[in-house]
């Protein structure tokens, strides 16, 4: 995003509504210029009144097929309905709702099928260019409001404002920062319509020291902007206001925000080169916090059967996670619902305080070391490669 959208969005907020519908998110594009590794990032701050989440691998079913990771609700038996994920082509791919781009009457039945398109995509799909070919070629109407963000091994990355009959595409090389950001709405949508302009605001002031300097890292993502409480539109932070009483609005993470996750490409690989899976389950990694976010531990993930966490699988009844209900317990510590309309209060000194005790100020701290520690390990194992 341009710094001069940051005013204009602002303008627009005040005519659009406050709290979006029960299905959200924050995300952005990053690309290698942008982060000091090289490698462009994948990153969705995942909001949705389905609490519960699992992340699961799902092996090829033919030789048409490819292997891919991906993040499901926890009630997905079947795994048809994926809402993040990265496959062994080197292929990412996720979506945030879209309010302001349905421009037909198509029932709400027949919507809401984003996580059957990525599902999809993600079985077959190695280029952001192939993405494009497969919203060219889906059947009519598609079922989905929203934008679609992709990457790819060849450092390529776009997000597709799309609805049941069309598309407009965003490229990541078409921006000057090489950073694309997106909530609820479509830029190329509706104007003072859809959701989520103040957090999109947010996202961009939150990332604008990192952008200037090139340094948009995973942790950058995962630790800072998905924890941290500020509203652009009152230009204040209200993360270390040891509030016991805050109104959950217009933040980046929210009550029903249930997972951070941040995928890390590859180096962009050459035209002539191809990316195997071996490579892709070195090279990639889904950083995943599950939970809300500003309590998630943080584990690698690799798109590879071996490749994810026990404690982040369903193995617990109704597809839970156990990693995702330790957070989803601490999460429910430190809200009430109140009032009339049900809104969410947080109790932000159990968060945060300055005796630097609070539940997100402690899961920091352990995420630092774990990234830290994969890292290291990552480079040893490149630097024993080049031997």
């Amino acid at each position: 995003m341009k710094r001069k959208l940051i005013t204009s969005l602002l303008l627009t907020a005040a005519g659009a509504f406050a709290s979006p519908a029960a299905v959200a998110c924050t995300a952005a594009i990053i690309g290698a210029s942008a982060n000091p590794s090289g490698r462009p990032i994948l990153w969705k701050h995942r909001d949705t009144s389905t609490t519960d989440n699992k992340v699961e691998y799902v092996a090829p079913q033919s030789d048409n097929e490819l292997g891919y990771v991906a993040l499901f609700n926890a009630s997905d038996k079947t795994l048809k309905e994926a809402w993040m994920g990265m496959n062994e082509a080197g292929f990412a791919v996720m979506n945030t709702a879209s309010y302001n781009i349905k421009d037909d009457k198509v029932a709400q039945a027949k919507m809401d099928k984003e996580g059957v398109l990525m599902t999809r995509a993600l079985k077959t799909c190695r280029t952001v260019d192939d993405f494009a070919r497969l919203l060219d070629s889906y059947p009519r109407p598609m079922g989905v409001e929203a934008n679609f963000g992709v990457i790819d091994a060849y450092g390529n990355g776009a997000f597709f404002e799309t609805n049941n009959h069309s598309y407009k595409r965003f490229n990541l090389s078409d921006e000057e920062d090489d950073v694309l950001i997106r909530t609820n709405y479509s830029h190329s949508g509706r104007k003072n319509e859809g959701y989520g302009q103040v957090r999109e605001c947010n996202a961009e002031t939150l990332l604008r020291p990192y952008i200037d300097e090139k340094s948009v890292t995973p942790e950058v993502l995962t630790e800072t902007i998905s924890r941290t409480f500020y509203r652009s539109d009152l230009h204040h932070d209200y993360t270390m206001s040891e509030s016991v009483d805050l109104i959950d609005k217009d933040f980046i993470p929210r009550y029903k925000s249930t997972a951070t996750i941040a995928i890390e490409g590859c180096r962009p690989i050459e035209a002539s080169q191809t990316a195997t899976p071996e490579f892709v389950n070195d090279e990639y990694v889904m950083w995943t916090g599950l939970g809300y976010p500003p309590v998630a531990e943080i584990h690698a993930v690799r798109c590879s059967e071996d490749g994810v966490l026990p404690g982040l699988r369903g193995t617990l009844p109704d597809g839970h996670s156990v990693i995702g209900d330790i957070a989803k317990l601490k999460r429910d510590s430190v809200f009430t619902i109140t009032g009339k309309d049900k809104e969410p209060h947080i109790n932000m000194i159990l968060l945060y305080n300055r005796l630097g005790t609070g539940l997100a100020q402690q899961m920091i701290l352990r995420n630092a070391e774990y990234y830290k520690e994969n890292k290291a390990r990552k480079s040893d194992s490149e630097e024993n490669a080049g031997e």
